[in-house]
């Protein structure tokens, strides 16, 4: 079974000069849009997000593990990775609708703001 998902990562303290290695290396593992830098050049941070789906019963902890592994062997070190989920198959919503009496209300009401506020 696959959950559709948007990941977004987030890279910092890693070597500078492995940049390219940790993008290449985290798009092995999902298929990330286009990274882009915050900071300074020499701390500055990675984003970046993508949509895909994980397969065969994997939790977003085990693709966290499997993402931040492949990012720290790219950088041969530790560096934070950060990983924000969201299942985007069933997401909250809430359905909003109005009536017959709303409308009256509100055609009423903006007739009378519109006066009132050239007035003020």
């Amino acid at each position: 079974m696959s959950r559709f998902y948007e990941m977004s990562v987030e890279v910092s303290g890693h070597d500078p000069a492995k940049s390219s290695e940790i993008q290449s290396a985290a798009g092995q593992e999902w298929p990330f849009d286009d990274w882009w830098f915050a900071g300074d050049d020499d701390a500055a941070t990675m984003h970046a997000s993508g949509q895909g789906s994980l397969c065969g019963g994997e939790s977003e902890d085990e693709f966290t593990e499997r993402l931040s592994l492949a990012i720290w062997r790219a950088n041969s070190a530790f560096c934070r990775v950060s990983v924000d989920a969201t299942y985007l198959e069933n997401l909250p919503y809430e359905t909003h609708e109005l009536d017959e009496s709303d409308y009256a209300r509100l055609i009423q009401d903006d007739g009378n703001s519109s006066k009132e506020d050239a007035h003020t």
